[in-house]
């Protein structure tokens, strides 16, 4: 099986909608949403 270019790139492409979608999922995620609060209120908790 040969490779172009072209194909490499559309690979790549599909490899990185795959991981900027499963960040997306992550970040809004109800299990991560009490530790990001926690971390927005960290610069306000110092003296």
């Amino acid at each position: 099986m040969e490779f172009d270019v072209n194909t490499l790139r559309s690979l790549a492409t599909v490899a990185s909608f795959v991981a900027f979608v499963g960040i997306v999922w992550w970040a809004w995620s109800r299990g991560r949403s009490s530790d990001f609060k926690e971390a927005a209120n960290l610069p306000f908790e110092q003296d």
